[in-house]
């Protein structure tokens, strides 16, 4: 197995990548790659571009990201990981904007499939910086996760300062009621595999809807998991103190909205 780090579509030098780990300020899109392909691509073109516009006040066209991306599989095995990172060259503590055009750091690793669950997770009041950006830099995801397995837990899930469950640390959070899925509403990063399985899931015609989500509203819930780039269910049986049927009918609908989205290559 050959996995690569590329900058700008090519085999990134140890001189290049030394400003890099000393960085803080830039963003990234991860995804699993099964035979070359991708679910979900227009979805991670459009996080890179978004989040470059929002950080750099310019995003690369999505062509180049794409080239990028095929240079980086063409090197590798046909099945990965994959983590696309934009960055500005100009670094951090300038006051460059658009006038710096963003470069692309592509790494790949093995292929990940998540863990196997149920989950147990504690309940932690945090709200991140910048919500919607899937930004680097975050150390307060490890300490809440390492914080939490101290307790007995297996990750962290977040309360906003209103009461309301927003994600997870490398999560996202989904529910059941019995009948329909339940996205919690608040300030969050909104997941690729969270809008892929949204918008299969509409294509199923199953219901859907989003609302605010507290802890004391979970005992009146049928179901809980976590999702992210490795899995678009795991079930959680705990959050806080309150435990969650498992649900395993619920996991595998997610499961099966997920495998319906399409593959597709770069």
């Amino acid at each position: 197995m050959t996995y690569v780090v590329h900058r700008n579509g090519r085999a990134a030098t140890a001189e290049e990548l030394g400003p890099l780990a000393f960085a803080g300020y830039a963003h990234f899109t991860a995804m699993q790659v099964r035979g070359g392909q991708v679910r979900g691509l227009d979805l991670h073109l459009e996080r890179l571009r978004s989040a470059s516009v929002e950080l750099f006040g310019r995003a690369l066209p999505d062509e180049r990201v794409r080239a990028c991306l095929r240079a980086a599989l063409q090197a590798g095995p046909a099945d990965v990981s994959l983590t696309a990172t934009a960055y500005s060259p100009a670094g951090e503590f300038t006051s460059a904007g658009a006038e710096v055009e963003p470069e692309l750091l592509i790494r790949t690793g093995p292929a990940a499939s998540g863990p196997r669950g149920p989950l147990a997770l504690a309940a932690v009041e945090h709200e991140r910086f910048l919500p919607a950006v899937k930004h680097v830099g975050e150390g307060a995801k490890t300490y809440f996760l390492r914080q939490a397995v101290r307790q007995g837990f297996d990750d962290a899930a977040f309360v906003d300062r209103r009461g309301r469950l927003s994600e997870g640390s490398i999560w996202n959070l989904a529910f059941w009621d019995g009948a329909a899925v339940v996205w919690p509403e608040a300030e969050m990063l909104g997941g690729i595999t969270m809008a892929i399985v949204r918008r299969q899931l509409d294509r199923l015609g199953v219901p859907q809807r989003a609302q605010q989500v507290t802890v004391s509203d979970l005992p009146a819930l049928a179901g809980a998991v976590v999702m992210n780039s490795w899995t678009p269910g795991v079930a959680v049986h705990r959050i806080g103190s309150v435990s969650l049927p498992e649900a395993p009918a619920f996991v595998q609908l997610l499961h099966r909205a997920y495998q319906a989205e399409p593959l597709t290559a770069p």
